[in-house]
């Protein structure tokens, strides 16, 4: 049996040290129920020409009522088509691969807006959402600005691992989507097979329970978030939102 020499040992004893002071570390579960969604605002805007812009959490694209692909501004693609008047079906891109479907819905009194989604994980299965939109201006029909109301459906997973080497890999278990990052508040890519070019995220360990992260994409901030473990390591709170944008979530992540 070869020995570890002491330098090798000294140092395994300090990765594992340093691991321990890391209370994220590990695989989590969305805890849908005990989540704030923060009142995110989501506003269709009808356009000349027969265009619509879509804004939402700080993101915006243009599209048609065609079934025709476009930019949704992150890199993939989106198809919008009308089956009625008071229903809509969506298609998401993103490296050629769907990632996504939606059919969102209209109530009888124009006040409510319902979404019922269906997110294509990278194993071949779906996870099924929904979310609640009540009217808050505008009209008829799609058009004007939404209110989220309620949240439900499958509950999302990631992993936070530590490989060594004062670094962090995020995983998203469902999307496929990693990003391997040193803490030092630098940027790092992120990869995966429907993840677009151009996302980064950079890391910090704020202690003693807390990992604070910024995601880009293309060189440009879009999303901010602190992720702090309770003091008995079984859940977490994820509190930020998107930039651009004053409204924030506070999501509450279960150990697994």
């Amino acid at each position: 049996m070869r020995m570890r020499t002491p330098l090798l040992l000294i140092g395994s004893l300090a990765m594992v040290a340093w691991a321990a002071d890391l209370p994220y570390l590990g695989k989590w579960k969305q805890n849908i129920s005990k989540s704030d969604f923060g009142q995110t605002t989501l506003t269709y805007e009808s356009l000349p020409g027969g265009e619509w812009q879509a804004d939402f959490f700080g993101m915006n694209y243009k599209f048609k009522m065609d079934g025709k692909e476009y930019p949704d501004g992150m890199g993939g693609t989106v198809s919008w088509k009308r089956v009625n008047a008071t229903t809509w079906e969506t298609v998401a891109r993103s490296n050629g691969k769907v990632t996504g479907t939606d059919t969102v819905t209209l109530s009888a009194d124009g006040n409510t807006l319902s979404d019922a989604g269906k997110v294509v994980k990278t194993d071949g299965g779906t996870m099924e959402n929904r979310a609640v939109y009540r009217r808050v201006l505008g009209g008829p029909g799609l058009a004007g600005k939404w209110q989220t109301q309620k949240v439900s459906g499958a509950a999302a997973t990631m992993e936070l691992a530590s490989p060594g080497s004062d670094r962090i890999v995020y995983k998203d278990m469902d999307m496929g989507m990693s990003c391997d990052a040193k803490l030092d508040g630098k940027d790092y890519p992120c990869t995966g097979p429907t993840t677009p070019p151009g996302f980064t995220v950079a890391m910090k360990n704020v202690p003693p329970r807390s990992l604070d992260i910024e995601v880009k994409k293309d060189g440009t901030a879009i999303f901010r978030a602190s992720y702090t473990v309770a003091p008995d390591g079984k859940s977490m709170v994820e509190t930020g939102g998107a930039v651009s944008s004053n409204e924030k979530m506070k999501i509450a992540w279960d150990r697994m």
